[in-house]
């Protein structure tokens, strides 16, 4: 992955970390060409947390996977997230990595053990990369709501990692759904929003247990109604759609000037160096590249507004997200190579989603080079994303498109994968990726289907017929109806 290494500090910066000390000091020579040249200052280093370059990881992952077995699922439609499907398909894992995926002759190596997945419908991992799932917990009680610093237009210095409560009882129902990824973003009320992070749904006491390793930062942004009618209500700006983008450029151009602060004092040795600004060190890695902007915007002629101010400042969006006119600028988006996560069903809730249709995703994903996603925002949708996309698909074909299930299937894996700067690790069953891998009952596009096992890194983390693999949080034990069995199923099988 392009980004993974630079983790939100300055090119500049980081490349001077790497030289010694007096390499990033000012040399020169005396007036005569005889003189032998000044020998370098030495600058004395900072005091430890002052320098960016020195703090790029500062809360790194601890994650480790929980045990694992080399697995062999056999008999099952193997549907690879990527446009493939088989029949009678065998999937190989080894070491937490898909190694094979292959027909019915696929050899099963020695020292694996067999699952039999016939009838059976075998996809990767789902990964949902729009969750607020730990910042604004179940139970949502005022003590618990920590998505939403609504304190200034600009609070990019956030970051939702430091707001994850890990006993949230919804990692395990979306694990019950087959979701093994969730990228949590902090909420929409201002125009910087803070940083995202992206999790690996794995039972932790942490949140860096569960913190997928060398994912990329991202940066929630929000255009559009959000950010006005919350600082408008308060007699402030941004006040209005054009008070949103004069908010972001003059933020922009601020992480500018920041930057070649830092950058001129590396290069020179001059002088007194920049205070640290965690606020402008996120937007400085927005402009390397380091970061990723997901960027809540529903309405189609401000995505293109968004995509000038990119242009004017030299950063790339990767994703829209709600994005419930995407469909209006599709071909815009495919150009630019920007991923749009909708619903299918969510319109009409205030103006800016007015527009919606059932078949955004479908028409989105139509043009050559796009990238459809689907997402959740909730912590029940993201519990059936597999139904969601079977509605887009059904909506779609209504509309005379010809969809398959097997590449629909891309727009909750590969393409969600993408959306977030991880597909290069997950989202596929492909040799070398990340063992991440759901078992269903029935085709995943039946209301009926219902996910039987799900694997994280190769590793059983959720299994329908075994309580054993079926994680409560401490918050659940002892809550009403523990214990007690619903639908005619036992405790903890969701």
């Amino acid at each position: 992955m392009k980004s993974r290494s630079l983790r939100g500090a300055s090119l500049a910066a980081l490349a001077c970390a790497a030289l010694a000390v007096s390499a990033c000091a000012t040399t020169g020579g005396g007036s005569d060409p005889g003189e032998a040249a000044e020998t370098p200052r030495e600058r004395k280093a900072l005091a430890q947390g002052l320098d960016p370059a020195t703090v790029a990881d500062p809360y790194p992952s601890t994650y480790r996977g929980l045990p694992r077995e080399n697995l062999a699922i056999v008999g099952g439609t193997v549907m690879d997230g990527a446009g493939g499907r088989i029949e009678n398909g065998v999937v190989i894992l080894t070491d937490g990595k898909v190694t094979t995926v292959g027909g019915a002759s696929t050899p099963v190596p020695a020292g694996h053990r067999v699952v039999d997945a016939r009838g059976r419908f075998v996809t990767p991992g789902i990964i949902d990369v729009h969750s607020h799932l730990g910042v604004y917990p179940s139970p949502g009680v005022t003590g618990m709501s920590d998505g939403n610093e609504a304190t200034s237009p600009n609070t990019a210095q956030v970051w939702a990692e430091h707001s994850i409560w890990p006993q949230d009882p919804g990692f395990n129902t979306a694990r019950a759904g087959g979701v093994t990824t969730l990228h949590i973003l902090p909420g929409s009320a201002n125009l910087f929003g803070g940083r995202g992070v992206t999790l690996r749904n794995v039972p932790s006491v942490t949140m860096q247990g569960m913190k997928f390793p060398g994912a990329p930062y991202t940066v929630k942004m929000a255009c559009g109604e959000n950010p006005s009618r919350v600082y408008g209500g308060r007699n402030s700006s941004p006040a209005t759609g054009m008070g949103n983008m004069a908010g972001y450029r003059a933020a922009f151009i601020a992480a500018r000037d920041y930057k070649d602060k830092w950058d001129k004092w590396r290069e020179t040795g001059e002088g007194t160096p920049p205070t640290r600004n965690l606020q402008m060190e996120t937007l400085v890695g927005v402009l390397d590249g380091s970061i990723l902007i997901q960027n809540h915007c529903y309405r189609g002629d401000e995505m293109a507004l968004m995509i000038d101010m990119s242009r004017e400042f030299g950063y790339r969006i990767t994703t829209f997200h709600h994005a419930t006119e995407a469909y209006k600028v599709a071909p815009l988006l495919a150009r630019e190579g920007i991923c749009a996560a909708m619903w299918t069903g969510w319109w009409g809730f205030k103006m800016e989603s007015l527009d919606g249709i059932e078949e955004n995703v479908a028409l989105v994903d139509a043009p050559e080079g796009s990238c459809a996603v689907v997402h959740s925002d909730d912590a029940e949708l993201t519990q059936r994303l597999n139904q969601e996309v079977a509605a887009a698909v059904a909506a779609g074909r209504r509309a005379g498109m010809t969809i398959s299930e097997e590449h629909a299937l891309g727009w909750i894996t590969l393409n969600a994968a993408r959306a977030i700067g991880i597909d290069d690790e997950t989202g596929s069953l492909e040799a070398g990726k990340r063992a991440d891998v759901v078992i269903w009952s029935a085709n995943p596009f039946s209301v009926y289907a219902r996910a039987d096992q799900v694997y994280v890194d190769g590793a059983l983390t959720f299994d329908r017929a075994d309580p054993a693999y079926q994680p409560l949080s401490d918050f659940e034990l002892g809550q009403p109806g523990y214990g007690q069995t619903a639908a005619g199923v036992r405790q903890g099988a969701r």
